[in-house]
């Protein structure tokens, strides 16, 4: 009576086919060749059909034989393709790695980081995207990001996020300005100066705000800009003192004076992952390379 075939029986048919012999078969195996005329017949007797007969002393295959045969080849084919593939994520994880990040981000640690990573996986295609707080989040909701890296908070219940790093505003100005020579400023050494700030809703200027009402301190002038790095630039022109995140702070240090700000405004870097999956190996040492980078700082 027929009955399900066996994926031993099924692997002896496909190497008879492709060999000729039972025996050549056996070794292609790495069995005897009792072991497979056994199976064939097997596996004829379950298939309730016909598959070789004698011609001359060896085995010839059916027309039956040869349509079963070419149904198992694609079963094959597609098991060596999922061999490969392991193979490829065994060595190297996934084909790609999509990351998002704050500017400030992209300009400052994260470059160090992805030549770290290329190093590692010279292959991986990786697609980095500098975007804001709500286009990162969102991405990540979708789907559209491996890994997301920001210098601001990305509140929602749905993500894994977690804090990668603390750290403290600085304040940043021309060499030659008139209090580049002190070792820190305080807040209250900005009353009356030219300031150049973020946008009201950035979290570094909404602390600098509070601190310097809290102090009685206003400011001469200032100029509002999007991005810690135009604050960077204008005062690389002497436009006034900014304050900005350490990271993006580096990046210009060549052409402006770096210095701590008191009390402090607390910068922390956020890591958020995307909910639907966990991440993949290459993720994973993305992110140790990170960590690492911002000890740095």
């Amino acid at each position: 009576m027929p009955r399900p075939l066996n994926s031993r029986e099924i692997e002896a048919f496909r190497a008879v086919i492709q060999t000729g012999t039972t025996t050549a078969a056996a070794q292609l195996l790495h069995t005897t060749q009792p072991s497979v005329s056994r199976l064939l017949a097997q596996m004829q007797a379950a298939a309730g059909l016909k598959l070789f007969d004698m011609h001359k002393g060896r085995l010839r295959p059916t027309a039956e034989a040869m349509d079963l045969y070419a149904t198992v080849q694609q079963h094959f084919l597609g098991r060596e393709r999922i061999e490969r593939e392991l193979a490829v994520l065994r060595q190297s994880g996934t084909g790609a790695l999509r990351i998002g990040c704050t500017p400030a981000l992209g300009l400052s640690v994260i470059p160090a980081a992805v030549r770290r990573f290329a190093e590692c996986y010279p292959s991986t295609h990786l697609s980095l995207q500098t975007l804001g707080t709500t286009a990162l989040r969102e991405g990540l909701l979708h789907g559209h990001f491996d890994l997301v890296v920001s210098t601001k908070a990305i509140v929602t219940p749905e993500l894994d996020a977690t804090v990668l790093h603390h750290s403290h505003a600085v304040c940043v100005m021309h060499p030659q300005h008139p209090l580049a020579a002190r070792s820190e400023l305080h807040v209250r050494d900005l009353r009356h100066q030219s300031l150049l700030t973020l946008n009201a809703d950035d979290n570094i200027f909404l602390q600098l705000q509070h601190t310097m009402q809290a102090h009685g301190i206003e400011v001469g002038s200032t100029i509002e800009t999007t991005y810690s790095s135009t604050i960077c630039c204008l005062a690389a022109q002497g436009l006034g003192l900014g304050v900005v995140n350490p990271y993006v702070a580096s990046v210009f240090e060549r052409e402006l004076r770096i210095l701590p700000l008191l009390p402090h405004c607390a910068v922390e870097v956020v890591l958020a992952l995307p909910p639907q999956y966990a991440p993949s190996e290459r993720a994973g040492y993305f992110i140790e390379l990170l960590r690492a980078q911002f000890e740095e700082y």
